[in-house]
């Protein structure tokens, strides 16, 4: 490049620095990009003029730029990228001798020591910094290096609850009803994982058809079951599969031919449930009508397998053939939306796998986030698992009343959700349910104190009989679509002399409660912090406290420096977001209408779905906590008009967040660069290990990397572990290795449970955006198996497989 170009290069960068650095300057924000362009200006100009003095120049605002960036953000090599690597890598092409060698005055030595030697300063500063950059490698202030205690007794087979660990079999969505992710399988250790390759993959036909049957958030997150001698599944469309677990080998399929929409918010399964009847026998003072009904069925089907679609029906099958259990409702389907109040297009469906416990199936349903203002209910259901006769239910709307409704009656409107998986403790007789939001998610000025009491609380139901036996709130006043997205996690804790019967509550706040399960009386201390109340909405009243546990990994507050970007330029974006919008400076920020306010961290949450993973012998959790901050801002609808689109006119479009019907719709954008990487710096993800004993936390790492990635468009080439978000869920075992596939860089991880070093990876075909499980073949071998079939909102591959890995 000849000098001239190149002093040209530098003025325009200044000039461009130097313009928008005015913008942060008087926006309240740093004034350093200001700074930073004047002084490139200046050197371009002299070093037009072929003066040494550019360089010096240069070296000077180098050397600055540098110092400045470890005044904000210390030694975080990913921080440094958007600050220094451009002038950094214009500092290296100054340097070179076919440019000092065009300046008039250039040195005669160009390495001898002088105040006008220009060259040596700025070679001096390159180095400099070149040496900080690599000493930068061996640090990392984000990460923590520890190891997580061993317990001294003996590994056992049986939870002390009395459920037995999963081993042979997985027999739940979470292994268990315990929702532990834990397997007492240890042929696979940390000495032996690196040698774990495929076993068989199995494609299940089932892709994302047009925009017009499927919808852009088409992911393959289920959890495969073992049980039966057989591996079931579902698929997005809800078709059921058993493999055989040893080869992969489809062995049968149903398909209960969803109705496909594109308008569904999400079309997802994650898992099937299993009921084993042949031991049934009739209680003496049983109805005969109902005994011989139940008989019927479980002569028909002594082994079922229950299944949800994402249309709203609840179905079973003969496990051993695939065939619809005609004695389960009505022809083998329970409808769902019978006797639902506010059916309208796509707001109600079914997502999550049915929890099967005692001889019922429990389950809540997915209302469509900010589609309509008014919505059906969210009532809980328990049904006959072997008849689908209705047994009880439980209306946060009207939660006195759990005896199932009379013909005609309807269920409360609107009432609050639970979406995600449950857990149940048989021998305390209850079953764990994570209750979110009511709608509309944003605004809470309709709320009664009766609804505020069960929104996004931790709610104990007595199996028999559905009623409450004591509910934790773990958000107050929800404004920010704060639901409990977590399967519950049930484990025995050592406390003082003795044990607590404990539950484990992840939110997307990052707390993760820890509760006596008998009570929900707090086990980790719990405190509550003061919030900003201020609000533009008429009639709102956010709450003026939020609860906070102890345990928790909610991230710092956001600052300006706390700003990412490739280049300096588009991190000057995410600053002026950041000067441009509200934020209080806590993830309680009040959503508003006369601006933006960024919600950190968003609806996607620190946790979610994926809950965490824990080793219930040693006390451990192994978690996956993500960071991405959000910009909310409620958008006023015309009076009058409750109906009128604000954000999408295309009538066969998804309402996306219009809360038609409602004052208000609701604009929720994820805080990106014009480059499409997100505001916050890196990392997006972690993954941490925690010792429940005590509640601290041992260790935490990055965990994944940007390969595959597009900034700009352009795919990233390089896996830079800057840590990712991971949105599915992890696997433990008591081989002390655990099993993580949910980043977007396609890839399964397996890594050391005590230290969280990775110690085998594998790149999937497609994204893994689901949970691991493990178990024994007929061949004595263990196997881990994933779904790879990508997630359509994540971006990440698309795909159809189940894969098998095991040891040779």
């Amino acid at each position: 490049m000849a000098l001239g170009t190149l002093a040209l290069s530098l003025a325009l960068l200044g000039l461009a620095l130097a313009f928008f650095g005015a913008k942060l300057a008087f926006a309240g924000g740093s004034a350093f990009y200001l700074v930073l362009g004047v002084g490139l200006l200046a050197s371009g100009i002299q070093l037009a003029r072929r003066r040494q003095s550019g360089l010096w120049i240069y070296a000077l605002i180098l050397a600055a730029s540098f110092i400045w960036t470890i005044v904000e953000v210390g030694l975080d090599k990913w921080q440094w990228i958007p600050r220094g690597a451009l002038i950094f890598a214009l500092g290296l092409v100054l340097c070179l001798p076919v440019v000092v060698h065009r300046l008039r005055d250039a040195p005669e030595r160009a390495w001898a020591p002088s105040l006008g030697n220009g060259p040596l300063a700025l070679r001096a500063v390159v180095l400099l910094i070149a040496a900080a950059s690599t000493a930068s490698w061996f640090v990392d202030p984000v990460e923590t290096h520890g190891i997580l205690p061993k317990v001294a007794e003996a590994r056992a087979a049986v939870d002390p609850s009395g459920v037995p660990y999963p081993a042979d079999d997985w027999v739940a969505y979470g292994g268990t009803n315990l929702g532990q992710r834990y397997s007492a399988l240890e042929d696979i250790t940390v000495g032996n994982v690196q040698g774990l390759t495929v076993a068989w993959e199995h494609h299940t036909g089932d892709l994302r058809g047009d925009g017009r049957t499927d919808s852009k958030e088409f992911t393959f997150e289920a959890t495969p079951i073992k049980v039966n001698g057989l591996l079931y599944l579902c698929t997005p469309h809800n078709i059921v599969q058993a493999l055989e677990p040893e080869t992969g080998r489809l062995v049968w399929a149903f398909d209960p031919q969803m109705a496909r929409d594109g308008q569904y918010q999400h079309q997802t399964c994650r898992g099937v449930s299993y009921n084993d009847s042949t031991g049934y026998a009739p209680p003496a003072e049983a109805d005969p009508a109902k005994a011989g009904a139940v008989a019927a069925a479980v002569a028909e089907c002594p082994r079922r397998i229950i299944a949800a679609s994402v249309d709203a029906r609840l179905y079973a099958l003969n496990a051993d053939t695939g065939l619809p259990c005609r004695t389960f409702g009505a022809d083998g389907f329970v409808d769902l939306t019978a006797q639902m109040p506010n059916l309208r297009r796509a707001a109600y469906q079914q997502t999550s796998a049915p929890l099967v416990t005692r001889n019922l199936v429990v389950l809540g349903s997915a209302i469509a986030d900010n589609y309509y203002a008014e919505n059906p209910s969210g009532v809980i259901r328990a049904f006959d698992v072997r008849t689908g006769a209705i047994v009880w239910k439980f209306d946060a709307g009207k939660p006195d009343a759990t005896a199932p409704l009379q013909p005609g009656a309807l269920y409360e409107p609107n009432s609050a959700v639970a979406w995600t998986q449950f857990s149940a403790d048989e021998a305390l007789g209850l079953v764990y349910v994570p209750f979110g939001n009511r709608a509309p998610d944003q605004v809470g000025v309709s709320r009664s104190k009766a609804d505020e009491a069960l929104v996004d609380a931790l709610a104990a139901l007595d199996l028999e009989t559905g009623r409450l036996r004591w509910a934790f709130r773990t958000t107050y006043h929800d404004l920010w679509d704060r639901d409990n997205p977590s399967q519950p996690v049930l484990l025995t804790l050592p406390q003082g002399d003795g044990t607590v019967p404990a539950i484990l509550i992840p939110t997307k706040v990052g707390n993760v409660w820890v509760l006596d399960r008998r009570t929900g009386a707090p086990i980790r201390p719990v405190s509550e912090v003061s919030v900003s109340t201020r609000t533009d909405i008429p009639g709102e009243a956010p709450s003026p406290v939020q609860p906070v546990s102890s345990l928790r990994f909610t991230p710092a507050p956001l600052r300006e420096a706390d700003m990412w970007g490739v280049t300096p330029f588009d991190q000057i974006q995410c600053r002026l977001a950041f000067r441009s919008n509200r934020y209080d400076g806590n993830p309680f920020t009040p959503p508003q209408a006369s601006g933006g306010a960024i919600i950190w961290p968003g609806n996607i949450g620190v946790f979610n779905w994926g809950s965490v993973a824990v080793d219930p012998v040693h006390h451990w959790m192994i978690a996956t906590p993500q960071y991405l901050p959000y910009l909310y801002r409620l958008l006023p609808r015309p009076a009058n008009e409750p109906d009128r689109r604000l954000i999408t006119t295309d009538p066969d479009a998804a309402p996306g967040n219009e809360n038609l019907g409602g004052p208000y719709a609701v604009s929720i954008a994820h805080m990106r660069s014009a480059l499409g990487v997100p505001c916050n710096a890196p990392p997006w993800g972690v993954r941490v290990g925690v010792n429940l004993a005590d509640g601290t936390t041992a260790w935490r790492h990055r965990n994944g990397t940007v390969a595959g990635q597009k900034i700009g468009g352009v795919a990233v080439p390089i896996p830079f572990a800057m840590g990712m978000l991971a949105h599915g869920g992890t696997l433990a075992t008591a081989g002390g290795v655990a099993f993580t596939a949910a980043t977007l860089d396609d890839r399964i991880r397996g890594y050391d449970m005590q230290t969280g070093a990775v110690l085998w990876s594998m790149t999937l075909p497609a994204g893994g955006q689901a949970t691991p499980m493990t178990y024994r073949g007929k061949d004595g071998r263990q196997y881990v198996v994933i779904a790879a079939g990508g997630h359509g909102s994540l971006g990440t591959t698309p795909g159809d497989s189940v894969i098998a890995f095991r040891l040779p």
